[in-house]
């Protein structure tokens, strides 16, 4: 019973960790930082590295898109390292919750897609990798961020399949489901042929 408890304590605190970390609003930190305006007002509105490219200001659109990577990086790598693989998967579906939801900003946060290829990167960087290829090419053909998020999220389950990553389909259904539904707003302008491409205000 005490190490039934141990863990599950374990567990909380990973899930507490893997939130506040994913929470950490980078992009509107440095949008603030480096006189870029209001990312609340400006595009989208939303605190992604998407929306701080429309600020024009490309090198802070290629920090946010890094450090809210590795925000879900971190918080994966020392749930593993502590506690093990159970926790590490908590952290990353807490930490992805965290910067879609942060409680710093009324719980109106990103749509997470910088943060789920970092996460899953971490968890296992050959889906990591196939996932941000799979946006990567998609977004160079379409130039639309949102449909390449789409896209990346709904192949990550295929790629655990292919990859041997059966244990992570569970996540890997919750977190595409979750971006799903992050950009319904944006599959209603897909439909509807307006939705903005990469870099236009």
């Amino acid at each position: 019973m005490p190490d039934f408890e141990t863990s599950q304590s374990l567990l909380i605190l990973w899930a507490v960790i893997g939130y506040l970390l994913g929470s950490i609003p980078f992009g509107m930190v440095l949008a603030k930082a480096m006189n870029l305006g209001n990312l609340r007002e400006i595009g989208s509105g939303n605190i992604g590295a998407t929306n701080v490219l429309r600020t024009g200001s490309k090198g802070a659109a290629a920090a946010t898109l890094l450090l809210d990577g590795a925000k879900g990086a971190v918080a994966v790598l020392l749930a593993r390292a502590v506690s093990g693989e159970d926790a590490a998967q908590l952290a990353a579906l807490m930490a992805f919750l965290g910067h879609c939801y942060p409680v710093w900003l009324g719980f109106k946060g990103g749509k997470g897609v910088a943060t789920f290829l970092g996460l899953m990167l971490a968890l296992a960087w050959p889906v990591g990798l196939a996932c941000c290829l799979t946006w990567l090419v998609t977004a160079l053909i379409v130039r639309i961020s949102s449909f390449a998020a789409i896209v990346a999220a709904a192949s990550s389950t295929i790629w655990m399949f292919f990859l041997g990553q059966g244990k992570m389909v569970v996540l890997g259904f919750l977190l595409m489901l979750l971006i799903f539904w992050r950009h319904r707003a944006n599959i209603v302008r897909l439909k509807a042929g307006t939705e903005p491409k990469i870099g236009q205000k």
